[in-house]
């Protein structure tokens, strides 16, 4: 009896662990062991450093890229290189429990990192519902579960309450994505911001464009869009002056477009449209009011995380966009 006794008490305590362990597959499709709840973890993209932070693991976080910039905090976290360019020797330096990768990182990267022993996770989300999964899965790979549920329900709710307020509109203004302007490079079908424009009741002027690319001065003239959504800065971040805003303010080319003449282009923050991480639905929310502004009242509330953009309040029309002088986007003066 206390022979079996003591060989059910050994048994136990060689499983116990195991049942701590979780396996989650990444968006590589790869099947990933985490022992129990990382505490030093490593960001190699912007998208994936916000989520860890959303989910309350900022103070896990030991590295991030040169690009991650939100929440401001991240400024005091190590640097392991670029997006593309991660320094390999770095990341391991940094001894770290979790890496959370991303598909810009490139294959031989990730490779390298699991060949030297590191924990990896992948994460490439098609669509908006794959950064609601790919959030819910760093949630079950950092024992974060519950974070990760509230911050996936609240998104669906906002996502919801758009299409619910966008849903007897029967007309489906046609709007242009633009991330930079030398040459016009735009987004297509199968991006973040194609969906967004389709959520908010839009219709993605270049839809027949796979992903990126680019078209000419005559093409985009052709298309003549009803709406266009620039991204802030140099395109893919703060730079300064707002270059892709500017072109088409300045260009002479461009004066009889729709959009131009009707004071339909708009600067919307290159980080929050563009990045798979939970600010999509701020972006969501500000492409909204942008497609069709009747359909929020001055005092309608603008997304909480939205950046100012000077300047926006004394440029709106009476009854478009009212009292929202502090969302992410700004309406172009003729």
């Amino acid at each position: 009896m206390k022979t079996s006794l003591i060989s059910l008490l050994c048994i136990v305590l060689l499983v116990a662990p195991a049942a701590c362990a979780v396996t989650v597959t990444d968006d590589d499709g790869t099947a990933v062991a985490i022992a129990e709840p990382p505490q030093r973890i490593i960001s190699l993209a912007p998208s994936n450093t916000e989520i860890l932070y959303a989910l309350g693991l900022g103070d896990r976080v030991v590295g991030v890229t040169d690009y991650c910039n939100y929440p401001p905090d991240v400024a005091d976290k190590a640097t392991v290189g670029g997006y593309s360019t991660v320094n390999v020797e770095k990341v391991v330096a940094l001894h770290p429990d979790l890496v959370v990768a991303a598909h810009g990182n490139t294959g031989a990267v990730i490779d390298r990192l699991r060949g030297l022993g590191v924990c990896v996770i992948a994460l490439n989300p098609p669509d908006i519902d794959g950064i609601l999964r790919d959030i819910e899965l760093v949630g079950r790979a950092t024992g974060t579960e519950a974070e990760a549920a509230t911050i996936v329900a609240d998104m669906r709710a906002r996502m919801d309450a758009v299409q619910e307020r966008h849903a007897a509109v029967s007309y489906a203004p046609s709007v242009a994505h633009v991330v930079w302007h030398d040459p016009i490079y735009v987004s297509g079908a199968n991006t973040f911001q194609d969906e967004q424009i389709a959520r908010a009741g839009g219709r993605n002027a270049f839809g027949t464009i796979d992903r990126w690319g680019t078209v000419t001065l005559e093409q985009f003239i052709t298309a003549n869009p009803e709406i266009i959504i620039v991204n802030s800065g140099s395109g893919m971040g703060d730079g300064g002056e707002n270059a892709i805003y500017d072109f088409f303010l300045q260009e002479a080319r461009l004066k009889n477009l729709d959009a131009v003449k009707n004071g339909r282009v708009y600067i919307v923050d290159s980080d929050i449209i563009d990045r798979g991480g939970p600010r999509i639905v701020d972006s969501l929310e500000i492409v909204a009011r942008a497609v069709h502004p009747g359909l929020y009242e001055e005092d309608d509330p603008a997304p909480a995380s939205a950046p100012e953009s000077p300047g926006f309040g004394a440029a709106v029309a009476a009854g478009a966009l009212g009292a929202v002088a502090v969302i992410a986007i700004r309406r172009l003066r003729s």
